[in-house]
């Protein structure tokens, strides 16, 4: 009797976003002060450093995205993840007994075309948050993998 192939299990994918918050406020942009990152390189993910990360995702894969700030005295959060909610729907949560937030959210279809989505970070006092949408999901590469 033939053996069924076993679907690939759901893993957890971490996205970090490490910002330069007073770079990023005294340019007016987040171009150049900020640095995405995912731990999935070695499933083809690409673009690592900069903000056009291209997180490599499956069906059923567990998506975390948190921050690190580069100057620790200066506020810098992610405050909303805009993306297309066939593909997942993103959700803030807060590590039980602190104030640090996270945002999660589980992939719900296979992704046949790149997904880009928006980031929105509140630095500092301002009111209005920075943007960044280059960052994107993609799918699995059918014979290779993606590189840049």
């Amino acid at each position: 009797m033939p053996s069924k192939a076993k679907p690939p299990e759901s893993r957890p994918v971490t996205i970090t976003a490490v910002i330069d918050p007073v770079a990023a406020l005294a340019s007016g942009a987040l171009e150049g002060n900020l640095f995405l990152y995912d731990t999935n390189k070695a499933e083809g993910s690409a673009g690592f450093g900069g903000t056009d990360l291209r997180t490599r995702v499956r069906s059923g894969d567990r998506i975390i995205w948190n921050v690190v700030v580069l100057e620790c005295e200066t506020y810098a959060a992610l405050d909303e993840i805009v993306i297309d909610e066939k593909v997942c729907t993103p959700e803030r949560k807060v590590y039980p007994n602190t104030d640090i937030a996270y945002w999660t959210a589980t992939v719900k279809r296979h992704v046949t075309e790149p997904v880009p989505y928006r980031l929105k970070f509140r630095l500092g006092t301002v009111t209005e948050p920075y943007a960044v949408s280059s960052p994107a999901l993609v799918g699995q590469a059918g014979a290779g993998k993606e590189q840049r």
